[in-house]
């Protein structure tokens, strides 16, 4: 089992970035899916989450409206777009995956976005 993100970087405040979560030896479309970010000193916080074969969605209050949590069931990928970014969207941001196939959950390497001018 493998997560693998990308598409993180530097972007200037109000940009935008699309992170991706590939995923190996398991089906997103049949697993709990997440995004959550951790600032440096900080505890690890949820971002979004899309949910098993329903893909029912949701997300963290202060974040509806600006992000958006989706997947490509044939790429076995999910992915975060990020809009309208602030500084304090600063983090580093991890996939995490409950597969219901599987006895555990699972954490990706993390992918820094930095949002500064």
């Amino acid at each position: 089992v493998q997560l693998v993100e990308s598409g993180g970087g530097l972007v200037q405040p109000g940009g935008s970035l699309r992170l991706s979560c590939a995923a190996s030896g398991f089906t997103v479309s049949s697993s709990v899916m997440s995004w959550h970010r951790r600032v440096p000193g900080k505890e690890r916080e949820f971002v979004a989450t899309i949910i098993g074969v329903s893909g029912i969605t949701n997300y963290a209050d202060s974040l509806k409206g600006r992000f958006t949590i989706s997947r490509d069931n044939a790429k076995n990928t999910v992915y975060l777009q990020m809009n309208g970014l602030k500084p304090e969207d600063t983090a580093v941001y991890y996939c995490h995956a409950v597969p219901l196939s599987l006895s555990r959950n699972y954490w990706g390497q993390g992918t820094q976005v930095t949002v500064s001018s």
